[in-house]
Formats: C-alpha cells, structure tokens, sequence
C-alpha cells in the first residue's frame, strides 16, 4: 500500500467527494475508490468536443455530403471477399 502526501486542502476535497460518492451508492467507500472515479471521471467522451468545431451551415451541408459520398462506396470487408475484390 502507498502512502499519498496531500494538502489539508486536498484531502478535505477528497472526503468530501468519498461523502457524497457514498450516499451516492449507499455504503461506505475507500479513498482508492474516490481516486478512480475521479481518475476515469476525466477520460474524453464525443460530447465533450460539443460545440468545440464552429462551422456555417453551408460547410456543414458540404461536409456532410462528402462523408455521405464515402460511406456510399464502403463495403464490408467480408462482402469484398464474397465478390472477388
């Protein structure tokens, strides 16, 4: 087991986190608990990048149809093989 060196600061944020967390789930939790939570709390999802990519309509529209255009001509790869390609 490691021994982690925090702030009081620091720790009264992560009791109060394990406090909540706790009530969340309704029992008791550890602090390697309240780590990983926070930890995978900050992994990238799509919807984080929401609003991030400014476009006018008219290149949405634009970009949209070449995706549209691609996707057309992707086929699966087993139906390559069943036509000979």
């Amino acid at each position: 087991m490691a021994t982690l060196r925090v702030s009081k600061e620091t720790q009264a944020k992560l009791e109060n986190m394990a406090r909540e967390l706790s009530m969340e789930l309704g029992r008791p939790v550890s602090m390697d608990e309240v780590l990983k939570r926070l930890l995978n709390r900050h992994r990238l999802k799509p919807s984080d990048f929401q609003s991030a990519w400014k476009m006018t309509d008219k290149e949405a529209k634009e970009f949209f149809k070449s995706l549209q255009e691609h996707w057309s001509r992707w086929k699966y790869p087993s139906a390559r093989f069943e036509h000979g390609t």
